[in-house]
């Protein structure tokens, strides 16, 4: 299908209303509505909050009258089904509009198409796929949820241009500079979680929290701690509760951590760890969209032998700090380069005086 010049303007301005709401609109997906007439916009709009008006409804309302016989362009398909919000699907049929062209088809089973059957039912003409992937990527962790039934996970390293994330007694703050762990906070405020391992726990007590950047709801914090070993004074069990993945059946402990409000999950792995897998599972049905990862060697390694990581998202600093310091990644040792795991790098750009590569695993060939 061909899209015009004003077609595509029209949608890359709605991509780009969509993205205000990239740290806000979780469990829901980000979705930005355009709406023109005759050439000219009249009318725009975004969905901010779960529970609060769709993009559409915005769109709509700023519209007013003109958006009878106009075209509506929307990132996403209108929904069909009352969730907290009547379907946008009626709000455009009722608006009168002509046409409707959306990015992508919703992959939420509950709409899945039957917006655009909906409204071509009503005579009004439909089109998708403008900028499809743009529209995608806005919505990765939505996507995976919707079709995995898991959130897409993303793993942050930093690390030396020798591929060192600390020195060997530990010694890791700070090997990028400020520049990139602000960017950093900016990849966390956009997650719906943050999770870490109980070694950086120990090593590190981080806060785990968004700090350097602006952000209207602070991530779930998500501790992988087998055995319950997190202190009571760590910097992460302050503030608000957090959710910890174990296997551990000390009921004190665990009487402990939950009378401080915390939430414990048992997802115990045949090798009587945590699964990881099955937490990701767990999470999905959370409503969790997207899960950013900053935590150590070890659950690095974890969670790309167990095929749970997404995408890395790589920070490396202009250093080098020899051989027998700490690596990125606890992986086993190959004999065959067919072994490797093999990266396709989406992005790369200098920070500061750091580089940040993001990167998605393969599939073995």
């Amino acid at each position: 299908m061909s899209f015009s010049a004003v077609d595509h303007a029209a949608m890359a301005r709605a991509l780009q209303l969509a993205a205000r709401g990239l740290t806000t609109t979780s469990p829901n997906p980000r979705v930005g509505c355009v709406i023109v007439r005759d050439g000219a916009t009249v009318g725009e709009g975004w969905h901010a909050r779960a529970g609060e008006p769709h993009a559409e409804i915005h769109a709509l309302r700023a519209a007013g009258s003109a958006a009878h016989g106009a075209t509506a362009y929307v990132t996403l398909e209108p929904c069909s089904h009352f969730g907290r919000t009547p379907p946008c699907a009626d709000a455009l049929i009722e608006a009168g509009v002509a046409r409707v062209v959306s990015a992508m088809e919703d992959p939420n089973p509950l709409v899945a198409g039957r917006g655009i059957a909906r409204l071509r039912a009503a005579g009004i003409a439909t089109a998708y796929g403008l900028l499809a992937d743009e529209a995608r990527e806005l919505n990765i962790g939505f996507v995976s949820r919707m079709t995995r039934g898991r959130p897409w996970v993303r793993l942050k390293v930093a690390g030396t241009l020798d591929g060192k994330s600390a020195l060997d007694n530990g010694v890791s703050q700070w090997i990028t500079g400020a520049a990139a762990r602000r960017d950093g906070h900016r990849w966390r405020a956009r997650a719906c979680a943050i999770l870490t391992g109980i070694g950086t726990v120990r090593e590190d007590d981080p806060q785990l929290s968004v700090r350097d950047v602006p952000c209207a709801r602070q991530p779930l914090r998500i501790l992988v701690d087998a055995r319950l070993e997190v202190s009571l004074q760590a910097r992460i069990l302050q503030g608000e509760p957090i959710l910890i993945a174990t296997v551990s059946t000390d009921e004190a402990r665990i009487e402990t951590l939950r009378a401080a409000g915390h939430e414990l999950v048992f997802a115990p792995s045949a090798a009587d760890k945590v699964d990881l897998g099955a937490l990701l599972c767990m999470l999905g049905e959370r409503g969790i969209n997207e899960v950013h990862v900053e935590a150590g060697f070890k659950l690095n390694g974890s969670l790309l032998r167990e095929g749970c990581v997404d995408e890395l998202l790589i920070y490396l600093a202009p250093m080098l700090v020899g051989d027998a310091a700490q690596g990125l990644f606890n992986l086993p040792a190959l004999t065959r380069l067919e072994g490797a795991t093999r990266l396709d790098i989406r992005d790369l750009r200098r920070i500061g005086p750091d580089l940040r590569l993001l990167a998605r695993p393969l599939a073995p060939a």
